[in-house]
């Protein structure tokens, strides 16, 4: 938590709350998503929670929309700041870099906790600097692909910080984990039953 909170930004004068994201292979155990945010809540945006209907948030709080919501022109991925919480019109509002969005408490299953994220979710995304939790904890995930995609979100920056052992699994792992579907087996099956395709 001092690395984002108070090493980056003094050394590099990035500010924690806008420029250092955290990103981390999986949602639990220590150096996960869940309890990172947590951690890094209490240490960058101390306060009470607003309870939000069946949510609760802090003003200051740094949220990621998670759904393409076309009305508000804000999409999966857009990062953002509570800037007010009204309980009384049981509204939250957001400012994204382009916009503010108004939420009703009901919508707020869009909004989730952005202090860190999972690498997956990172896709597509670029931040001035990066850390990188990686320990053996997360042996299910360590692949270079998740190593290389992590890396490259970062700008100007970025920290891996963890054990030395959890970055040569994922320097040596280049498997992808596959999938079967079987979706290819049902498209060609679909195909040779439409008599579309006779070769």
């Amino acid at each position: 938590l001092d690395l984002c909170t108070r090493r980056i930004p003094e050394k590099f004068g990035f500010d924690p709350m806008t420029q250092v994201q955290v990103l981390t292979p999986m949602y639990r155990g220590v150096v996960g998503v869940d309890h990172l945010n947590e951690a890094l809540q209490n240490k960058l945006n101390p306060g009470r929670d607003v309870p939000c209907g069946n949510r609760s948030f802090r003003v200051g709080d740094r949220v990621m929309q998670i759904k393409n919501n076309y009305d508000k022109e804000v999409y999966n991925g857009d990062v953002g700041l509570v800037r007010r919480i009204e309980p009384q019109e049981n509204a939250l509002f957001v400012q994204f870099p382009d916009q503010p969005v108004k939420y009703d408490f009901k919508e707020l299953d869009q909004l989730v906790l952005a202090y860190a994220i999972t690498v997956h979710k990172s896709q597509g995304s670029e931040y001035p600097a990066v850390v990188l939790p990686m320990t053996t904890h997360h042996f299910p995930m360590l692949q270079r692909n998740l190593l290389y995609t992590a890396v490259t979100r970062a700008r100007d920056l970025v920290v891996i910080a963890g054990s030395h052992k959890a970055v040569a699994i994922a320097v040596k792992n280049n498997k992808i984990e596959e999938r079967y579907t079987a979706l290819g087996e049902r498209l060609k099956r679909a195909l040779d039953d439409s008599g579309l395709f006779k070769v």
